[in-house]
């Protein structure tokens, strides 16, 4: 199974804010549908205090950022309808480079879906290895 191109980036970066990696990648199953990571996208599973997160990694390194949104939106919500049933108590984030949140991110339109689809973002310097902000 293919790993984002950022993967480790993002791994390095929960594991500095002391999140244990508890699944790599994280597999769900629901009914007779299994979630696999294909090589758009990789989930973490994490924990800390209690706390628990799902992540899917996205590098934003296409050719179009329109299409890799679209494609990271549907697996978004594709996983977060399978966590609901899977896993209810843990939360889903979309991880994304820096550059490409305050680029992309900042449109007008991308706001607007990120809002109405209630997505949870978490920004990461792929270079430092580190999470810039929780959103």
């Amino acid at each position: 199974m293919a790993k984002d191109r950022f993967h480790y980036a993002v791994r390095t970066a929960l594991e500095k804010e002391r999140w244990t990696i508890i699944a790599d990648p994280y597999e769900v199953s629901v009914g007779d549908v299994d979630f696999e990571i294909d090589l758009a996208a990789d989930m973490l599973a994490a924990e800390r205090n209690g706390e628990k997160i799902a992540v899917e990694i996205k590098s934003f390194i296409g050719r179009s950022n329109v299409s890799d949104f679209h494609t990271a939106l549907g697996q978004f919500i594709n996983y977060q309808l399978a966590l609901e049933e899977f896993e209810p108590d843990r939360k889903l984030y979309l991880a994304i480079p820096l550059n490409i949140y305050n680029s992309f991110f900042q449109r007008r339109f991308t706001r607007s879906v990120i809002e109405r689809t209630q997505i949870n973002l978490v920004v990461y310097d792929e270079k430092e290895e580190v999470i810039v902000r929780w959103l």
